[in-house]
């Protein structure tokens, strides 16, 4: 309890003197928000004519979480089959729970809940001792793997912007204050797409059903026809991209890399002996039939590991939801006590949630820590620890204790 009430009071003094409407909120009045509270229950259907209004609820309530809905509503107080749908932002999630990496051994936890046996990393389909697929997990946001949702961000911007045609002014990228990124577009072209039309979107930036004999890397010929349109196809969309992605992986490509993926020694051999002419051929002419004894199968194990590569690893259920609640903006993670952050496209590659998400910068607590990896806030670095008391840094203990790594000593 002690550890609860240190969150929820620093949560507040947040809210009470550095909650500011950083990032617009658009159509504010015509959307509805949610709020979870340290006690576990939530609270929806409230609409808000202003921010100032907004901040003064918050202030008072002190919620763990606050959201604020996708769609746009005549009625945002009513209940939901009353509210009258006008509208949503075409919503991506990217979270890192969604993509596999090899540091979730080293980070994350899990336990069954009912016979409690633990493990490292994620958690199985099944428990090994009772096969029960009733699982606590406990997940860490390490900056590898939130770098790596950050790629896929970067991805599905891209993919809007150059596939799609949509402007880069009506895209929005953010922080989600946890372990993934959103990325928003706020557009008429987009705002009256329903569930099947967004599932349209969702099938093309995930490379659902994408035929890869179509654009040239499957099939008994392997060659991309040189005929006037299919030389225009592979300069767009997919075709463009599994195009650009090929040669990036051949250029780049690993003894290990081709080993990962099923290609046999013998010709991971002759494809790292023979990588320039591949690419070039691939490159003028798009054949990939250049070197003698790479055959059908293996060409074909890489074109599906090179449009795995190409795809984003989306939540798709997020973005065919037309009345989906997302975290708002400038507002606080209750699994870390990170700010949901806004920033720039063109700031992509420098966006650094450890130093422009932190929220607490001041102030120290004592915390006994159970187990905590290393980790970052701003320019310091802490841990690994185990079962040790420590005195850190705010938001250093708001994280370890939101995770439920550490508790509050004093």
């Amino acid at each position: 309890m002690k550890s609860i009430a240190f969150v929820e009071r620093m949560f507040g003094d947040y809210y009470t003197e550095k909650y500011e409407m950083v990032s617009s909120i658009p159509m504010m009045d015509s959307r509805e928000f949610g709020f979870a509270s340290f006690e576990g229950w939530m609270r929806r259907h409230k609409n808000f004519e202003t921010f100032d209004a907004l901040k003064e609820f918050v202030k008072v309530s002190v919620p763990s979480d606050v959201y604020c809905s996708c769609a746009y509503y005549e009625d945002p107080n009513a209940e939901m089959d009353k509210k009258g749908w006008l509208g949503a932002d075409l919503v991506f999630d990217i979270d890192a729970d969604h993509i596999p990496t090899t540091c979730d051994r080293i980070h994350d936890s899990w336990a069954c809940g009912v016979c409690g046996l633990t493990g490292k990393g994620s958690s199985p389909r099944r428990c090994p001792a009772c096969h029960s697929r009733n699982f606590e997990t406990n997940t860490w946001p390490c900056e590898f793997c939130l770098n790596i949702a950050k790629a896929e961000a970067a991805k599905v911007s891209d993919i809007l912007i150059q596939d799609f045609g949509l402007p880069k002014k009506d895209i929005r990228l953010f922080f989600s204050g946890h372990r993934g990124y959103h990325v928003i577009v706020e557009s008429e072209v987009t705002s009256a797409l329903d569930s099947m039309g967004r599932k349209e979107i969702v099938d093309y930036v995930s490379g659902l059903g994408l035929d890869l004999a179509f654009h040239g890397l499957a099939g008994k010929s392997l060659r991309i026809l040189s005929s006037p349109r299919e030389s225009r196809l592979r300069k767009l969309g997919w075709g463009n991209r599994l195009d650009l992605g090929f040669r990036h992986f051949m250029k780049n490509a690993g003894e290990g890399d081709l080993s990962e993926i099923g290609i046999k020694r013998k010709i991971i051999e002759r494809i790292l002996a023979n990588k320039d002419i591949i690419v070039e051929k691939w490159s003028e002419q798009g054949t990939l039939g250049a070197v003698k004894g790479i055959g059908v199968e293996s060409w074909g194990r890489i074109a599906e590991h090179v449009a795995r590569l190409e795809s984003a690893k989306i939540d798709t259920v997020v973005t065919t939801d037309i009345h989906r609640l997302v975290r708002l903006s400038d507002t606080l993670h209750s699994k870390t006590g990170l700010r949901k952050t806004e920033f720039p496209i063109s700031a992509v590659d420098d966006f650094d949630p450890f130093r422009s998400a932190v929220a607490f910068k001041s102030g120290a607590t004592k915390v006994l820590v159970s187990d905590a990896p290393e980790f970052r806030m701003g320019d310091e670095t802490f841990g690994p620890y185990a079962n040790e008391r420590v005195e850190l840094p705010t938001a250093a203990a708001v994280l370890l204790v939101c995770k439920g790594r550490a508790e509050v000593t004093e």
